[in-house]
């Protein structure tokens, strides 16, 4: 596996980083001591760095997983903190749930540019003050924005920033993939640490995935790439492409790749809370009833929380 220091943070990672969000409860739903094996078969394989988020609910795996391994790995989580408050709030939860005594990076979740970064000043305020207490070792922000990659370059607190970043560039919300491009590889060559998130658009290239490793491998401006994997097969094939930049043909594989879908319940009630909070804006209400727009939607699963009645479940 080979290591690289995340951009000017004092991060030594793992070029492939294991994303959390699949095996956690708003997809896979995985066991915990499952989902905790395949962390630290993970960890024994050479993978040092895993991403998590508040919303995931997957600290739980991790706190297992070290306790399974013996090793603690770099960890990333992020929140949607906005003050001071929910900033100690979303710290405090880490820290407990994850039985560590410092994050080794905060990110702020899905940040649109420097608007939402004035908005939530308090928090990045919070964050850095913990920074200089010890308990959160570098900041940085999550993305779906080409702004916010090119406003982040503004702010020196913002050490790390993590963006989707797939060949058609599903997902982004304001521009197009060469956009995205321009944007990061100006980040990267600013010292900013960059670690991309779904390269598989949320599942919707999973069919043409030899494509999709081929552009993050072919882009020299990544220090890292987040994928989630659900099987010891995923972890050892990504880790045999990322270690030869290569992607090797197995009849495995095939087996494996299923195209999610996004499915909304015949019992959904049309409340809308979902819709508000599809940062995609691929849901919408009609006739009482969530409908999905599948040319937007990521399959990432985040608007099940919001669903009183457990109508939405990637399937």
């Amino acid at each position: 596996m080979e290591y690289v220091k995340l951009g000017n943070t004092s991060l030594i990672v793992s070029k492939l980083c294991f994303g959390t969000l699949t095996i956690g409860p708003l997809q896979k739903n995985l066991p915990i001591e499952e989902g905790a094996e395949l962390l630290a078969y993970g960890y024994q394989r050479g993978i040092n760095f895993v991403d998590t988020a508040e919303l995931y609910d997957t600290y739980k795996y991790i706190k297992r997983s070290i306790e399974i391994s013996g090793k603690r790995p770099a960890i990333s989580t992020k929140s949607y903190a906005y003050d001071k408050k929910t900033a100690e709030a979303s710290l405090k939860k880490a820290l407990l749930e994850l039985n560590v005594d410092y994050i080794d990076l905060f990110m702020l979740h899905e940040q649109e540019g420097e608007h939402t970064f004035k908005g939530h000043f308090e928090a990045i305020e919070y964050f850095l003050k913990a920074k200089e207490k010890g308990y959160v070792k570098h900041f940085g922000i999550s993305t779906h924005y080409v702004k916010a990659v090119r406003d982040s370059l503004k702010y020196p607190e913002i050490e790390v920033i993590h963006p989707i970043f797939n060949f058609k560039g599903i997902g982004i919300v304001d521009g197009t993939i060469d956009q995205m491009i321009e944007a990061v590889k100006e980040a990267y060559q600013r010292g900013k640490g960059i670690f991309a998130m779904k390269i598989f658009g949320g599942g919707n290239l999973l069919s043409d995935f030899k494509k999709a490793l081929e552009f993050v491998f072919d882009f020299p401006y990544l220090h890292s790439v987040a994928i989630g994997m659900q099987s010891k097969f995923e972890i050892d094939y990504n880790i045999k492409c990322f270690e030869e930049k290569k992607v090797y043909l197995d009849d495995r594989l095939f087996e494996n790749i299923k195209t999610k879908r996004l499915h909304v319940e015949s019992w959904c009630e049309g409340c809308g809370r979902c819709v508000n909070h599809c940062h995609q804006k691929a849901l919408r209400v009609e006739d009482r009833k969530v409908v999905v727009d599948y040319t937007k939607c990521l399959c990432c699963g985040y608007c099940s929380r919001y669903c009183s009645v457990f109508a939405i479940k990637i399937v």
